[in-house]
């Protein structure tokens, strides 16, 4: 067997960590423009206000963006919600609470498999807050027929610093895996997580045998399981041109044991092909890549998919660009005359400005365009995952 692993860590497969900083001044400002616009609770929805447009103005984006349907318990998605929560958006920690019924999972993004002499550990608790997971709970809690359900915590989990070596015993050896099983349990048990949301099929998938790689994945739901524990597995979506390291095959083996498959449909463009964040027609196959139709069992594994949802945009300037959040998308918008551009094709919203920092070419959610994922989930019968909280605008709620 070849052990072809070059690399030495484990890392997010893209970052989203764009933070928006403004000056005091720009900050009274822009306190001073947002005077006039709607924030909080409101009487009518976005469904209401006629606010879901192909052509959504700059002007109705600004107007609503901030407020929110008053009866936030209500859902207009029936099916599975993760939502992704992250360290370096705080605002994230405030839409988990804000929302919390309309989700059935949440998962901080929180943890690291680390390495300590021959043993194995977890690093990152230090961000565990017992006083949030304590609200997103309360808040979280519904009656469903006779019994009450509250929303589950997952938090996420990679491993960091692990070396070839690290790796090849790892996977070659039952023990090793058994002992980390052991340490992710006690964790879980300490914290109350309901479960861990596993990251590591694209670091390792098409490095390794499958049959191997099954052996981690199988092993950690089984022991987690037996302890009234969940396992999530993160998984890629199929792209043109690249190896298809996660497949039919690969569900066929997997699916009657790990709780979810969280698909990470986003990112479909960068900096070096600029252009949308998540084409619908790219969404459909990349999930029916996992659970064609017609396949057997296909409504199970289907409702074990969860979509994933960028709640972040891209703005492609003549020097690159990368990923922006609500506040710098604001910003830009700020700029913008006449409605949002509708690409028919990849059913997603743009815009071009020139302005002095030169030109921009920004790609980011509009209720539109989540809207019409949240209608394909549905007719696919997937749930959907959220990366992440925080990022987007607080009125796209309203759809889910």
């Amino acid at each position: 067997m070849r052990w072809a692993l070059a690399f030495v860590s484990f890392g997010l497969l893209c970052s989203q960590q764009v933070l928006c900083t403004l000056t005091p001044d720009n900050k009274a400002k822009t306190k001073q423009k947002d005077s006039k616009y709607l924030r909080g609770p409101q009487d009518l929805d976005v469904f209401g206000l006629d606010l879901i447009s192909p052509e959504p103005t700059a002007k109705d984006i600004l107007m609503h963006h901030n407020a929110y349907y008053k009866d936030t318990s209500l859902r207009n998605f029936n099916s599975t919600v993760l939502g992704y929560v992250t360290p370096w958006n705080s605002h994230g920690y405030d839409v988990a609470k804000m929302f919390a019924k309309k989700f059935d999972m949440i998962s901080p993004v929180w943890l690291q498999i680390v390495k300590q002499g021959d043993a194995y550990a977890v690093a990152g608790t230090h961000d565990v807050d017992p006083g949030w997971l304590t609200d997103v709970r309360r808040k979280g809690k519904v009656q469903q027929q006779a019994m009450m359900r509250t929303v589950k915590i997952y938090p996420r989990v990679i491993f960091d610093h692990f070396t070839d070596r690290d790796i090849k015993l790892l996977l070659s050896e039952v023990n090793e895996r058994t002992q980390l099983n052991e340490v992710l349990i006690k964790t879980c048990k300490e914290h109350g997580f309901d479960g861990l949301v596993l990251e590591v099929w694209s670091q390792l998938a098409g490095r390794i045998d499958d049959k191997i790689l099954y052996s981690l994945v199988l092993q950690m739901a089984k022991d987690l399981q037996k302890q009234q524990l969940r396992l999530i597995l993160v998984i890629p979506p199929h792209r043109k041109d690249v190896p298809n390291i996660f497949g039919e095959k690969h569900m066929d083996k997997l699916y009657k044991h790990v709780h979810a498959f969280s698909l990470m449909t986003y990112d479909y463009s960068n900096v070096q092909r600029p252009g949308a964040n998540a084409p619908l027609y790219w969404m459909r196959k990349a999930v029916e890549n996992i659970a064609p139709t017609g396949c057997h069992d296909m409504q199970a594994k289907r409702a074990k998919i969860l979509m994933g949802l960028n709640m972040y945009g891209n703005d492609y300037t003549p020097d690159g660009g990368g990923p922006i959040t609500f506040g710098q998308y604001l910003e830009l918008l700020r700029h913008v005359k006449k409605p949002l551009t509708h690409d028919e094709r990849d059913v997603e919203n743009f815009f071009e400005i020139k302005i002095e920092t030169g030109r921009h070419i920004v790609f980011y959610p509009t209720l539109y365009s989540v809207h019409e994922r949240i209608k394909l989930a549905k007719e696919l019968g997937v749930g959907l995952s959220l990366w992440e909280l925080g990022q987007g605008l607080d009125y796209f709620y309203d759809l889910f």
